[in-house]
């Protein structure tokens, strides 16, 4: 045997073991996500933003100590750009860096809770006069890119959905937070889009909304779905005509992108979010008539989470997945609600934490008291 074919030979060898390493891996993950599945027919979720590197220990405390015990399944983690990515040096991002992504995914399957990572796709790609890494090192991905630089005269601003070059670079992203995470799901935003098709933009001008929306929505999915395998989660509000439900502008579209929901894939998880207490929430129905599985989505209010839980138990199919709490104002890692809602937490600790927080932790217990009611 001549030393090339024996180098080749051993390659192949080499390969073969690398092989076998990621299918035995990959196997191990879809046991655990299929057990997970059947001892949860609910998703009973949290949400929590920005995580801070030097305080996940506490966000471990709070999967173990809170959600564990009280039956919160899932949590769906907002990294944004908080993350050392490596793939893309050149956002200079910092954050959670891979291993302690990994990390905490490991911690969260200990516990029988599913980790989502959430990274915000089109829409707020900035906040106040803070413009995030991807329009900072690529202004020429800009939907507005003649708004002045503090952002004064808009909510956020957005990528443009028909630069040829802006999905290389969010894939990317993307790609890492599923191979830090090890995620088998993966939430991409989408909500409070208000500037698409904007008449500034060279690319978009003229270009219907709906057809613009329903483009990133379907190439985000075919990346994600269709090619790494993963479960795609995103906000339902801009699937909603505002004129038809009984919703602001903020959990419903005037811009004409509700008309996106019938050119995008059913097997995308709708998050439904409504924080306001309202006599009916007909999304949650509706969007299961149109074949998506929804997940109502509630923040601060008692009373609203009570009734969007209510609301949602009736004419429910199986496509209606549970509840989502949101922690907007919850503290980034967990802490507050830690404080709050650990058994045996007292009345002293709690009125440590920050309003704000606290209201978060009474909508949590008001709504897993109502999903303990029977359905009536």
């Amino acid at each position: 045997m001549n030393r090339a074919v024996a180098w080749s030979l051993l390659c192949l060898l080499a390969f073969a073991v690398l092989l076998g390493r990621a299918g035995a891996a990959a196997p191990l993950h879809q046991q655990w996500l299929d057990q997970w599945r059947k001892q949860n027919p609910q998703w009973h979720a949290v949400h929590l933003t920005g995580p801070q590197p030097d305080r996940l220990d506490a966000t471990k405390r709070f999967v173990a100590e809170v959600m564990a015990p009280r039956g919160l399944n899932v949590l769906i983690l907002e990294v944004n750009y908080g993350f050392s990515y490596k793939s893309r040096p050149e956002l200079k991002c910092t954050g959670l860096t891979h291993q302690q992504a990994r990390d905490l995914a490991h911690w969260c399957r200990k516990h029988n809770v599913r980790l989502i990572p959430l990274f915000n796709c089109l829409g707020h790609q900035s906040w106040g006069v803070n413009t995030f890494a991807l329009l900072r090192t690529y202004p020429e991905f800009d939907e507005t890119p003649h708004v002045p630089p503090d952002n004064k005269g808009i909510y956020c601003r957005e990528w443009c959905p028909s630069h040829p070059e802006v999905n290389k670079v969010v894939f990317d992203l993307l790609d890492e937070l599923i191979d830090a995470f090890e995620a088998d799901a993966l939430h991409v935003g989408m909500d409070e889009v208000f500037l698409i098709g904007s008449e500034k933009c060279p690319r978009c001008r003229g270009k219907d909304v709906a057809e613009l929306f329903a483009k990133v929505v379907c190439e985000l999915h075919q990346h994600l779905t269709k090619e790494k395998g993963v479960e795609m989660l995103m906000w339902g509000d801009r699937l909603l005509d505002a004129s038809a439900f009984p919703y602001s502008e903020w959990d419903a579209s005037k811009t004409g992108s509700h008309r996106a929901i019938d050119r995008i894939p059913k097997d995308i998880i709708i998050c439904d979010w409504h924080y306001h207490r309202l006599e009916k929430y007909p999304s949650v129905q509706f969007f299961q008539q149109k074949g998506f599985r929804v997940l109502p989505a509630t923040w601060n209010n008692p009373e609203a989470a009570v009734a969007l839980i209510r609301a949602s138990r009736v004419d429910a199919t199986e496509r209606m997945l549970g509840i989502l709490f949101t922690g907007w104002t919850a503290g980034g890692n967990g802490e507050h609600l830690l404080t709050a809602l650990r058994s045996g937490a007292t009345a002293a600790e709690r009125a440590t934490i920050p309003k704000a927080a606290a209201r978060v932790a009474d909508t949590i217990e008001a709504g897993l008291k109502e999903l303990r009611r029977p359905n009536q």
